[in-house]
């Protein structure tokens, strides 16, 4: 095995069939040694049957995986070089941290001496090391996790599987666990393959993100990419908020489009434009609300202070926008006439 296809991973028109619901159709994906690669989706999109079969714990009806070039499409779990951390972190509450994180090598035959080693690398390298004797009781659930991610990563798997693994964190502890996991897979150059439905957390961790749906492959690509250029209207309201409204386009030059929405003339990416009706997708961060006469009128029909943003539903003649606020002070009241422009950035049209 060559150190070009150590860790890269492949699904070859992969289906999987559970009696007569096949919620994998048709799945050919490559992972690059190195890479972090994130399935991302809604509940029933197929995700995490993807990791499971990756793992050996679903067999594919049909098709081929291959972990470092070698076809592993019937080889159990047990004989596949992966390790996987799960979503609830899994560990032996009447076993000490050390023997968490021990416990995979023991199983594999390794003894003495060499345990103790890996055991406390595994341990400094997720930051908890001198913290061996104590139980995962006495753990926060932060610190639970990164025990997690030490017992996968001392059997030095080519690739390390994570299965929604913040999902029982609190808001401010997902950011730091998920810094923490995207530090470390930087450093150490492992591949990694994550499973969420978090759009947020796949845009703070991914070299690229696999969106899915209905078992098959939306849109896949680097974060910016699929947030600035999504390919259809599930992919721009999925990967952060968005509208998507009618438009017209009214001119294209130079890779620049010139579109008509509501009463706004707008410079967009022309991507695949052509002239005529189009699909615009508007980030709701994108909207400017303002108070007064314009060309876009529309009217509030809901308002909400969240602290640090105030967030809108506006009835507008194409239809009902979702708008963020980031700089208001005080929310304006329902019924209140408004006036709309978007900032560029937020702006694309759909293919």
């Amino acid at each position: 095995m060559t150190t070009q296809t150590r860790g890269a991973v492949a699904f070859e028109q992969v289906r999987k069939d559970f009696g007569a619901f096949t919620a994998i159709p048709d799945l050919t994906l490559r992972i690059e040694p190195g890479e972090l690669v994130t399935l991302l989706g809604p509940s029933g999109c197929g995700k995490t049957t993807t990791l499971r079969m990756l793992a050996g714990l679903e067999t594919p009806t049909a098709g081929r995986i291959l972990i470092g070039g070698e076809d592993v499409t019937r080889l159990p779990a047990n004989r596949r070089d992966v390790s996987m951390v799960f979503q609830s972190y899994a560990l032996f509450p009447h076993m000490s941290v050390a023997q968490n994180v021990a416990y995979g090598l023991e199983s594999g035959g390794m003894k003495g001496g060499a345990v103790r080693d890996a055991v406390e690398t595994g341990l400094d390298l997720v930051g908890l090391g001198g913290m061996g004797a104590r139980l995962p009781s006495e753990l926060s659930g932060g610190q639970q996790q990164r025990v997690a991610v030490a017992r996968a990563l001392v059997l030095e798997p080519q690739v390390l599987l994570l299965d929604e693994p913040l999902s029982n964190l609190d808001a401010r502890l997902r950011r730091r666990v998920r810094t923490e996991i995207r530090e470390l897979q930087q450093r150490l150059g492992f591949t990694a393959v994550y499973v969420t439905h978090d759009q947020e957390e796949a845009l703070a961790v991914s070299d690229r993100i696999v969106v899915m749906q209905n078992g098959r492959i939306a849109q896949q690509g680097p974060p910016r990419e699929l947030y600035e250029q999504p390919a259809s209207d599930f992919i721009a309201d999925f990967i952060g908020e968005s509208n998507v409204v009618p438009c017209t386009v009214e001119g294209l030059s130079e890779g620049a489009a010139t579109v008509r929405v509501g009463g706004l003339v707008q410079q967009v990416p022309a991507r695949h434009a052509v002239l005529g009706p189009a699909r615009l997708s508007v980030r709701a961060n994108a909207i400017t609300v303002q108070t007064g006469q314009g060309p876009f009128m529309g009217r509030i029909a809901t308002s909400a202070y969240l602290g640090d943003h105030l967030e809108y539903e506006i009835e507008t003649a194409i239809g009902p926008l979702f708008a963020v606020d980031a700089e208001g002070d005080a929310p304006l009241s329902p019924g209140t006439p408004v006036t709309l422009s978007f900032r560029p950035r937020g702006l694309a049209l759909i293919a």
